[in-house]
Order: structure tokens, then C-alpha cells, then sequence
């Protein structure tokens, strides 16, 4: 697979991305390389025949995990571009792609999820920790600034006034406008240098709370075959047309299938906690 750099991110050459085939044509590579570390790490008298195959094997799938990682990094680049500020900013780029490579030492091939469905969390995850960081933000404060960006997303021609911010992040109108002016000062950071020489390490929490796993596995549950779609198109990752062509369908076709997930989510007895969830991202 001969695939010219894309450009430099936190030191690693990025990639044009993988197909859905060419992805999949990895993930038994690098699930053999993965147990075949394990082996080497637990048995010492393995006999030089197999141990030499059990080398092969892992070299085999810590290539193919360096190519998906260096695939996705282009996904780091779109979500810090997202966020409001420039590209080059190194400190956005080093946490996007902490979240991805954390993202990949959890990444279960056989779960038949897209690495990028997976990763594109985590890189969300520690990219605003690090501007929750530098902006010196409490957790419940970048959360409020997070659902007031999303609420300005959905309704991009709308003036909301406060007591519109209020009645939609269920707080009062004092602190609506407080969240209002903590959003307008950091969007006033954007597309500015930025100084993080006083930001901490961003550690990825052990905290099962924290880790989307019951959301991803309840939304398979749900959208099935479709879970893919969805999700990319709920985190605006791909639009409905990129979506579309990948599956070889027409957009309206595929509009209807994400339309289906959507009402399988309203309907589900997760809902409440699923939307609590996705109204917190």
C-alpha cells in the first residue's frame, strides 16, 4: 500500500485515509500481532520456531497499527480546525493526538466499529481538556460552554438571548449570561497564539463512567448494521453525502437509514440517558 505523507502532526507522518476494506483488511493483523505479544510477554520456553513466527506476527501488527494511527490523523486536524483555532497550534495537536493513540491501545477490532467511529471521542475528549486547561475552566463550566457552542450549531441564524441559553442549558439567566461571556472570551483566544507552558500532562481517565463504551454498545444494539453512519453523521466526522457514497446509496437513502437510527434512539428505554450524554459532548 504505497500512500504518500499528508504532512507532519505531533511528530507522525499523517496518511491519506484508510478504506472501510483497507481497514478491515488490518484489524486480524493487528489482533494476531496483539496476542502474539502477549505470548512473548508470558511464555519463556517457547521453542525458536515458533517464538521467531511470534516475532513476525507482532512486527506484522505494530506496522499495521502504525498505519492506521498515522491514517487518522487527519481527524486530529479537522477537530482542532473545528474547535475555532489554527492549525500549528502544537499543544491541541499533541493532546488530539494523545486521545488518538489512547483511543488505539483500546481499540477492539473484533467489535466491527471504524477506528475513526472510536477514536474521533477520545481526540474530542482531550482537545477540549486542553483548552478547558488553558482557559482555566472548571468541568461543569467547560460542560455549559460545550452545550451553548452545540445549541449555537443547530440553530446557526438564530440570536439566542439568554433567556433562550437559560431555558436550554436548565440553568438560571445569571448564570446563562455568565456561560455567554466564559464562550465569547474563549472564542476571543481563537486563531490566536496560545501558551500552555502551565498546562499539566492530560491523562486519560481509568473511570468506566467516563469511556463511552455503554454508549457505543447501546447504539449498535440499536442502529445495527447503520451504527457506523450514524455516528459519523451525528459528529459531523463525514457528511451525508461522503457518508452516502462510501455505502454505494443515495443520500436520501442514507438521510432515511440515519433518520431510523435516530427514532430507534428516541425510542429506546436508554433514551434519557443517551441524550443526557450526547447533550454533554
Amino acid at each position: 500500500m504505497n500512500r504518500s505523507p499528508y504532512g507532519i502532526i505531533g511528530g507522525l507522518k499523517m496518511l491519506a485515509p484508510l478504506s472501510v476494506e483497507e481497514e478491515r483488511r488490518l484489524h486480524p493483523v493487528i489482533q494476531r500481532g496483539r496476542e502474539a505479544t502477549l505470548a512473548l510477554a508470558y511464555d519463556a520456553e517457547l521453542d525458536p520456531v515458533t517464538r521467531r513466527r511470534l516475532l513476525r506476527q507482532r512486527q506484522a501488527g505494530q506496522e499495521a497499527e502504525s498505519l492506521l494511527l498515522r491514517a487518522t490523523c487527519g481527524l486530529v486536524r479537522t477537530r482542532v480546525l473545528e474547535r475555532g483555532y489554527r492549525f500549528g497550534n502544537e499543544d491541541l495537536e499533541a493532546a488530539g493526538i494523545e486521545g488518538l493513540v489512547n483511543a488505539l491501545r483500546r481499540f477492539d477490532p473484533e467489535q466491527g466499529t471504524r477506528f475513526s467511529t472510536y477514536a474521533n471521542y477520545w481526540i474530542m475528549k482531550l482537545v477540549n481538556q486542553a483548552i478547558q486547561q488553558q482557559a482555566g475552566l472548571t468541568d461543569s463550566e467547560m460542560r455549559l460552554i460545550l452545550r451553548l457552542q452545540k445549541l449555537e450549531r443547530v440553530n446557526p441564524s438564530k440570536r439566542l438571548t439568554k433567556k433562550d441559553v437559560a431555558a436550554a442549558l436548565g440553568v438560571s439567566q445569571a448564570k446563562a449570561t455568565e456561560v455567554i461571556q466564559m464562550n465569547r472570551d474563549l472564542s476571543s483566544r481563537r486563531f490566536e497564539p496560545t501558551d500552555f507552558n502551565e498546562v499539566a500532562d492530560v491523562k486519560q481517565s481509568t473511570d468506566k463512567g467516563d469511556a463511552p463504551s455503554w454508549v457505543i454498545d447501546e447504539l449498535r444494539r440499536l442502529c445495527g448494521d447503520d451504527f457506523d453512519s450514524f455516528w459519523q453523521y451525528t459528529f459531523r466526522t463525514m457528511s451525508i453525502e461522503e457518508i452516502a457514497r462510501e455505502h454505494g446509496i443515495s443520500r436520501q437513502g442514507m438521510t432515511k437509514r440515519i433518520e431510523r437510527c435516530r427514532r430507534a434512539v428516541r425510542e429506546s428505554p436508554e433514551a434519557a440517558s443517551l441524550q443526557e450524554w450526547f447533550r454533554q459532548q
